[in-house]
């Protein structure tokens, strides 16, 4: 019999905008993320709708997915992840760069919702990640923070 509570997916990387969510996701079963996601859908909206008393759909569309072609996409991916909630500092960051660099710095520091804390060892959300492999991927913690401080510097459309 198979344990009904066995996990579908390892959570690498998330953040949660005010609008939409970014997940970085390994599928451990066939159809792993599809199944995650709709319990997730189904699972957080009636929570939410639940305790703010309220009906109807909380996720807008459908959610959509692309596979990771080898360690650099991934790189890159966890990367953008992690400097999304940039645009909730500096709209347009993405196409004309960051105005202050050591602000936009200190503002990723200080959002909370997303893994990126974790990543750099301050405990923000450390059970919801498995960052081991991707600690490995990167050679250690200080280069996930020195990818992100550059991707931040030279920011040129590069997702």
């Amino acid at each position: 019999m198979e344990d009904a509570r066995s996990r579908l997916v390892d959570i690498f990387a998330f953040v949660f905008m005010p609008n939409h969510i970014h997940l970085l996701l390994r599928q451990l079963e066939i159809m792993g993320v599809s199944l995650f996601m709709q319990k997730l859908g189904s699972g957080y909206s009636g929570y939410f709708n639940n305790r703010y008393k309220r009906k109807g759909h909380l996720f807008q569309g459908k959610f959509t997915a692309r596979n990771i072609s080898g360690d650099e996409d991934l790189k890159t991916v966890l990367t953008y992840i992690h400097t999304n909630p940039l645009s909730l500092f500096d709209v347009g960051w993405k196409d004309k760069g960051v105005k202050d660099y050591d602000q936009a710095k200190d503002f990723l520091m200080s959002y909370r919702w997303s893994s990126y804390l974790d990543y750099l060892g301050i405990k923000n959300f450390p059970s919801i990640t498995e960052r081991d492999f991707l600690i490995k991927i990167f050679g250690n913690v200080e280069n996930i923070k020195k990818y992100v401080d550059l991707w931040i510097e030279n920011k040129k459309n590069m997702f």
